[in-house]
């Protein structure tokens, strides 16, 4: 193929190899609302979009308008714009938890810039994340669990040192007791969730569970961390978190929040994010951090899913999708599941 000649493995991120389902990868060259269209135009219903980002279908007539309106003022400055300012503001009144937030690129950005916050503000190494749970490439994320609480996790990528995987425990998901016992052993700095993993199929965390992490961070002065890249702004306007009526002390989002477009943030305590350069001792920066086309998608595509009726329609029709699910593989005797939240689902194998 053409496209392994110049680029690793044809692809430019691994899933889209499809390797571990044996296919070989298409070509998209058009894509429109639900459908997508490759180059040897055949036409697929897309129940991705694009990995969680595209929210409102491709090529979605409002945003496009959008970006075409902001697109000829400049693509980026270098320099703060109004943009910004405005999709800051917008995400500080839908997450509580938010009070100030900083824009990224992408999600791995926000998880990665986040961890190094963390550490900063706690002056703590050490990272406990859960088996099956997705944070981005980072290399603190790309970590196996070891054999219990009392062990460190290993590389799970090449490239990874020792000494990284050194600083980060890798837990089984909601299991509170092997999270005490990490805590009694270790000085932890952050604790990083999904709250409802994406990348293990869609596995929400025990309210339980998710309460008492939130106590274990109150008293072991840990950084809480909700990772809502994938599920914020999709299992409900205010993210998982909502849900669960839990505030986080940082939290990262990305996918829905750039409107197709490569946008990541993190945000919450005041405290917390003023230790970030300038103001702070913290260094983050990037060139594309903020541009002025990334963020008018952005604050559109808020302004369209804050309609009073969105998430109340989206609801309805991801439940009635995973519900027809259901009944048909229930009367061919299929041995599957669905279950959803929002704009989430997921299909279990059942045996």
């Amino acid at each position: 193929m053409q496209a392994k000649k110049y680029i690793p493995g044809g692809v430019n991120s691994p899933v889209r190899a499809f390797s571990s389902v044996g296919k070989n990868p298409f070509f998209i060259k058009e894509a429109k609302g639900q459908y997508l269209v490759d180059e040897d135009d055949n036409k697929y219903i897309d129940f991705i979009g694009s990995w969680g980002a595209q929210i409102l279908g491709h090529s979605d007539k409002r945003i496009i308008k959008e970006i075409t309106r902001v697109i000829h003022s400049g693509i980026t400055y270098g320099a703060p714009c109004k943009n910004e300012v405005m999709l800051a503001k917008k995400i500080t009144e839908i997450y509580p938890s938010i009070d100030k937030v900083r824009m990224v690129s992408s999600g791995t950005e926000a998880t990665m810039s986040a961890i190094r916050l963390a550490r900063g503000f706690t002056k703590k190494d050490k990272v406990i994340k859960f088996d099956g749970c997705y944070h981005g490439h980072g290399d603190s994320f790309l970590i196996r669990a070891g054999s219990g609480a009392t062990t460190f996790g290993t590389p799970n990528s090449l490239g990874v040192t020792k000494a990284n995987a050194k600083d980060t425990i890798s837990l089984p998901y909601n299991d509170i007791k092997q999270v005490q016992k990490s805590i009694e052993r270790n000085n932890i700095a952050c604790i990083i969730i999904e709250p409802i993993a994406g990348n293990m199929n869609f596995i929400r965390a025990q309210k339980m569970f998710i309460n008492k992490l939130r106590v274990l961070c109150n008293q072991n002065k840990i950084i809480l961390i909700f990772d809502e890249v994938m599920t914020g702004l999709r299992v409900a306007k205010g993210g998982a978190q909502s849900l669960y009526n839990i505030q986080p002390d940082l939290t990262t989002l990305g996918k829905v929040l750039g409107g197709g477009l490569p946008v990541g943030a993190f945000g919450g305590r005041k405290d917390i994010m003023d230790n970030l350069a300038p103001t702070g001792g913290v260094y983050q920066a990037g060139t594309l951090s903020g541009n002025p086309v990334a963020m008018a998608a952005g604050l559109k595509t808020l302004e369209i899913i804050s309609q009073p009726k969105y998430f109340k329609e989206l609801s309805k029709k991801t439940k009635y999708f995973t519900s027809e699910i259901n009944r048909v593989s229930k009367k061919h005797h299929v041995n599957i599941s669905a279950d959803s939240q929002g704009g989430m689902f997921g299909i279990y194998f059942t045996k």
